[in-house]
Formats: structure tokens, sequence, C-alpha cells
């Protein structure tokens, strides 16, 4: 394969997944989202995860558990279709993350995040918290095309304890909560030990 199709395909992964960004904005606008949280208050860090700016600005604590999506997501795409390029693998993690965003602001499931999590005043993400999610999610996957798989595997773990310290969820605790709620857990995450 020449440069200059090599060049050219190149640009034709960054504008794939430039459209899916965009798409996956527009959809999150018409099923009510806003570009700036519920107030349309600008800001670049909410960290409270129960404040009402929570998933509202640019980054918050759950930007942290989108690298770990990158991460896993690398790791599934290599393991099901390590045969495509790592730009072609950059595009499907992009499409599979904006996927979830769209997905995870749609009221069925922001009426779950309320029900069976501590996020009572949840009201889905801001439409730029969505991008920046996504984006966080592109580091991980780069990150763990770069990096020793095992660096990656305790990059995970330490993320996850670290925010069930900080913030007592985390990627593994929010999909337990999610699927299965535990009445314990929840009390640990109200502060209730």
């Amino acid at each position: 394969m020449s440069a200059q199709t090599t060049h050219r395909r190149t640009w034709q992964y960054w504008i794939a997944g430039a459209a899916i960004l965009v798409l996956t904005a527009a959809a999150e606008l018409a099923i009510g989202r806003r570009m700036w949280g519920i107030g349309g208050e600008p800001g670049i860090w909410s960290g409270k995860v129960l404040s009402p700016h929570n998933s509202q600005y640019l980054t918050d604590p759950y930007t942290f558990t989108h690298i770990t999506h990158g991460i896993l997501i690398y790791g599934l795409l290599r393991l099901i279709c390590g045969n495509l390029s790592l730009a072609a693998r950059g595009v499907l993690a992009i499409a599979l993350e904006s996927g979830w965003e769209v997905l995870e602001n749609t009221d069925l499931v922001i009426t779950r995040y309320r029900t069976a999590t501590l996020a009572l005043n949840y009201f889905g993400d801001s439409v730029l918290n969505s991008m920046f999610d996504i984006l966080a999610c592109m580091a991980g996957f780069f990150l763990a095309a770069r990096l020793p798989t095992r660096v990656t595997i305790a990059a995970v773990v330490l993320l996850e304890i670290v925010l069930a310290v900080w913030i007592r969820d985390g990627l593994l605790l929010n999909i337990v909560m999610l699927i299965h709620p535990l009445g314990a857990i929840k009390l640990w995450q109200a502060g209730h030990s």
C-alpha cells in the first residue's frame, strides 16, 4: 500500500470518527439533552457527584470510568477483530461508546439510574459531557494500544479503587447497581457503613 493510500485512509477514519461524534450529539439533542446541562451553565469540572452539575459540565469523576471503557473496548475489539487496523478499531470504539452515550441518556436508563443508584437527581449527561466521555474512552483505548497489557490491567484496578474511595462508586459498582441493586452497596454509597 502506498503512502498516499495510507494517508487517504487515515483521513477517512478521522472523518468517520468525527461524523459519529456529530451524529451522537444530534441524537442526544433530539432526545432532549442540553448542550450545557440542565441550567445551561457552562463549566469544566464538577467534582461533587451528588451535585446538579454532575454529568453536566465537561468532566466529572465519572469521566475516569470512560477511560476504563476505552481500555475494555480495546481488549474486546482486539480479541474479536484484531485483524482490523488500529484506526478501524478506533472508529468502532467511537461507535460503541457513542451508542452507550445515547442509550445512557434515554429516559429509560435515566429512570433506572434514579431508582437503582444514588443518582436521585440525575438528569442525564449534557451533550458536551457526553462528547468528553467519548474522548476519555478514546484516551483509554489508545493507552491500551500503546501500553503493556499488565499496565492497563493495573490502571483499571487502580482507577476502580481510587473511585471507590473517592466517590464510593466506579464502573464495576455502577454496573452492579444498574443490573442488580444491592441494599448494602447503596447504604455504603450513601455514607452509611
